[in-house]
């Protein structure tokens, strides 16, 4: 069956788009991940990518053209099939289509411009919203909070739900306005991209038969009815606030907030939220002064047996067996997948170099001088890297089964570790960057990657990856490849002990790096030879000035 491709919203502000480049053309067949066309937004311009697979039937916005979002982009259905029927309802004529035979009458109902297919037609005004998909590699998606409840008024902008995907939990919020009339994924559960998430609509609409007859490739979604689920809905408020005043409840509280409020050792029990439905925020964190007077008359109001129950255990008695079971979250089923899949896809070798650090610590210490300038050591690694792969761009590559990509464009990944497992932002043509911008860069990211504030689009397009546990006082390990690069670098610790220099021991600083290599694009000699440049530009810095 056809399928209509609208404008997409590619950024939190964007109302139009501007249609850069059509890579693809009338008649050419689609597979789900070709790229459609290039998108120029408020932003950038970003490759869109197509969530379906068939024939390209009609293209409705042209190269050089601008859009409002949700305008007709595409149609995109089986080789000759009448999208007449399509085309009556969008946004281009029908005389752009190419002609194609005539359908059995089952195939030629209009789609709605929503995802879901029902049995009957959507009530006036009502939106059927599914599950986004947040990341390029997203496949599903678990909903970490609700932040309305059925029976809500819902604006245009505000944050449904908060999501955690493969990557990273984020806000999720409405494009639409109304009332929110069901929800179809609970919090903490999990389902498939384009899955029922939530209908809005005028408050008080009948929408009897919609969850019931929504599918997603054919499958009916479980759902419960929106009428059971406002009804619901009083008990369950009443329920969350009970749950909320013991050790185990839900909290309703932003990533940046349950950041904050962990770095500085605070319950988000004791916090009163000032945000949406008593949602904690960043300023509540900053501004909660601890008072032990709300805990004492939790416990003087608590009945005897209550008090006994929420007691935490001290101790765990010699000989009893205790285990604790933590629910894989979205972000460690990724990490498990894709480094099980390189580790086994991949064949790895590592190479081990040392290299002396005493120049770079000086040279380091005269950087640091410069007012408003601090520059890392491992700033001065990844740049070093960025030089030595442009005269290295076999380690710089990619592997396909037909052929080897050699990226002439050097993109670093940067892995940093954050509470549910590891992100690695990227720094675009970091061999165009200066030291003081890759170190405001990495900050800047590194930042938004612990409080959850990276974009999809920060994480995606690395040729290299650098990875360095010597803040830890690691001095040597080796890292799995962050396919499709070809090679990751794990950085150790400086450390101080006897060198020889000079043909005389003295005391030096030196640095363990470790290259883990897939051997079917990089060959040992090449890998070997990436390393001695790389050990050149990091022992004499200036050399990266040249």
């Amino acid at each position: 069956m056809a399928i209509k491709v609208t404008m997409p919203r590619l950024s939190d502000t964007m109302t139009e788009g501007t249609v850069a480049t059509w890579l693809k053309k009338v008649g050419d067949k689609i597979s789900e991940g070709d790229i459609l066309a290039e998108i120029e937004t408020d932003k950038a311009t970003m490759e869109f990518e197509s969530f379906n697979e068939g024939t390209l039937l009609h293209i409705g916005i042209q190269a050089g053209e601008t859009a409002p979002v949700d305008s007709l982009l595409a149609i995109i259905g089986n080789e000759g099939e009448d999208i007449s029927a399509l085309l009556a309802g969008g946004d281009a004529p029908a005389a752009e289509a190419p002609k194609a035979e005539a359908a059995p009458a089952a195939e030629t109902k209009t789609e709605t411009a929503t995802p879901a297919k029902a049995a009957t037609e959507l009530p006036k005004g009502v939106v059927v919203v599914t599950m986004p998909r947040l990341s390029d590699t997203m496949t599903e998606g678990t909903v970490a909070t609700w932040l309305k409840k059925v029976g809500d008024a819902v604006a245009e902008g505000d944050i449904l739900a908060e999501i955690e995907t493969d990557k990273a939990t984020m806000e999720f919020e409405s494009f639409n306005e109304g009332t929110l009339l069901y929800i179809g994924i609970q919090e903490g559960n999990t389902a498939p991209v384009d899955s029922l998430l939530a209908i809005i609509g005028p408050a008080g609409t009948d929408i009897s038969g919609i969850a019931e007859n929504y599918t997603t490739g054919g499958v009916a979604t479980a759902s419960t009815p929106a009428t059971e689920e406002a009804k619901a809905a009083p008990a369950a408020e009443k329920a969350t606030e009970a749950v909320a005043d013991t050790s185990g409840g839900r909290i309703l509280a932003s990533p940046l907030a349950k950041k904050i409020a962990s770095d500085k050792g605070i319950q988000l029990t004791q916090v009163k939220g000032s945000g949406e439905n008593g949602r904690i925020v960043k300023s509540d964190i900053e501004n909660f002064t601890p008072s032990s007077q709300p805990a004492a008359k939790v416990a003087s109001d608590a009945k005897p047996q209550e008090t006994a129950a929420a007691a935490p255990k001290v101790f765990v008695p010699a000989g009893e067996v205790f285990t604790e079971e933590i629910k894989n979250s979205q972000m460690r089923k990724i990490i498990a997948k894709r480094l099980a899949e390189s580790l086994f896809t991949a064949p790895h070798y590592n190479l081990v170099i040392e290299v002396s650090m005493d120049e770079a610590m000086q040279a380091r210490a005269t950087i640091n001088t410069v007012p408003d300038t601090k520059v890392s050591f491992n700033d001065m690694v990844i740049k070093a890297c960025a030089l030595a792969l442009k005269k290295h761009p076999k380690i710089n590559s990619q592997w396909k089964e037909d052929a080897i990509i050699i990226n002439h464009h050097v993109n670093i990944g940067v892995a940093v570790a954050v509470e549910d497992g590891l992100v690695v932002p990227v720094l675009k043509f970091t061999d165009a960057m200066s030291l003081s911008q890759i170190g405001s860069s990495v900050r800047d990211l590194a930042g938004r990657a612990k409080n959850k504030k990276l974009g999809p689009q920060e994480m995606e397009g690395s040729t290299f990856t650098v990875s360095n546990l010597g803040m830890f006082g690691i001095t040597e390990f080796n890292s799995i490849i962050n396919q499709p690069n070809s090679a990751i670098l794990s950085v150790g610790a400086i450390v101080e002990k006897p060198v020889v220099k000079n043909g005389q021991i003295v005391v030096g600083n030196t640095m363990m790096l470790s290259l883990a290599c897939d051997h079917r694009t990089i060959d040992g000699a090449t890998g070997a030879q990436f390393l001695q440049t790389l050990k050149q530009y990091i022992e004499s810095p200036v050399t990266m000035l040249a």
